[in-house]
């Protein structure tokens, strides 16, 4: 039986020009939470594809039967989707999603990557390590509160509402390949994050920075915005920021 997909969850394709961006969410997210900046890109002439990843968008119980690879495998089918429409394919992706974003830069034939509030590392904590067994006794874990400031936003923002505690060890295995293929990444890298983040400090993105010297590495900092910077107040210089790179390695 398929899934039912949640309503305004389900993969978009927003036709425009012959550039091409793949936009990916986060985990536990869905397609939504990129969806303006599809909308501000496809109005500047920018072909937008945003997957839903495995297990995503319909019941937080599909979740923990995915592996980190069936999410990479979702982004690998938007990538090819997208080259099959446009000429040159970009890759832009939100917290877990920008991992994907990473990794998929480190082999895939794209012109560059935005990775955004992206992780380098999981919290301290040492259930990290032992999220799969400990998924037999505690199979979700809760969610703390949103720290969008967009209060409008935050009120249409789809996402499940725990985290499934064998995803968090799938997610560590994910951040963990990630690293390991930065020094393959060859395109250009874009990094934004906010200094208000309260889910991945902005921090992170210096030691990503750090660890990717000699590669053409820019990045932008913001202010107000929570982890979601794609629906947060300050989206507008988020997308601005992301069609000025992309147009300047077109």
């Amino acid at each position: 039986m398929e899934p039912i997909i949640i309503p305004e969850a389900q993969s978009f394709l927003l036709p425009a020009g012959k550039i091409g961006c793949v936009l990916v969410h986060g985990f536990t997210g869905a397609p939504k939470e990129m969806r303006l900046m599809g909308n501000y890109l496809q109005h500047q002439g920018i072909t937008c594809f945003a997957p839903r990843l495995a297990g995503h968008g319909t019941n937080v119980k599909d979740l923990p039967r995915m592996r980190w690879s069936d999410w990479l495998a979702s982004v690998e089918d938007g990538v090819h989707i997208m080259r099959g429409i446009c000429e040159h394919v970009f890759i832009a992706g939100l917290s877990m999603g920008g991992l994907l974003s990473l990794l998929a830069a480190s082999y895939l034939p794209l012109k560059g990557v935005i990775a955004m509030s992206t992780p380098y590392k999981l919290k301290d904590d040492w259930r990290i390590k032992l999220a799969c067994p400990l998924s037999l006794l505690f199979p979700f874990v809760e969610k703390g509160q949103s720290d969008t400031v967009d209060e409008e936003t935050a009120t249409d923002h789809i996402e499940y509402p725990a985290y499934p505690t064998r995803s968090i060890a799938e997610l560590n295995l994910l951040l963990s390949e990630t690293l390991s293929r930065l020094p393959h990444i060859s395109i250009p890298i874009l990094m934004i994050n906010s200094r208000s983040d309260q889910t991945v400090p902005v921090t992170h993105q210096q030691r990503y920075g750090d660890r990717l010297k000699g590669k053409i590495f820019e990045s932008l900092n913001l202010d107000k915005s929570g982890h979601v910077i794609t629906e947060d107040v300050e989206r507008e210089l988020v997308f601005q920021s992301t069609l000025n790179f992309i147009q300047k390695y077109t």
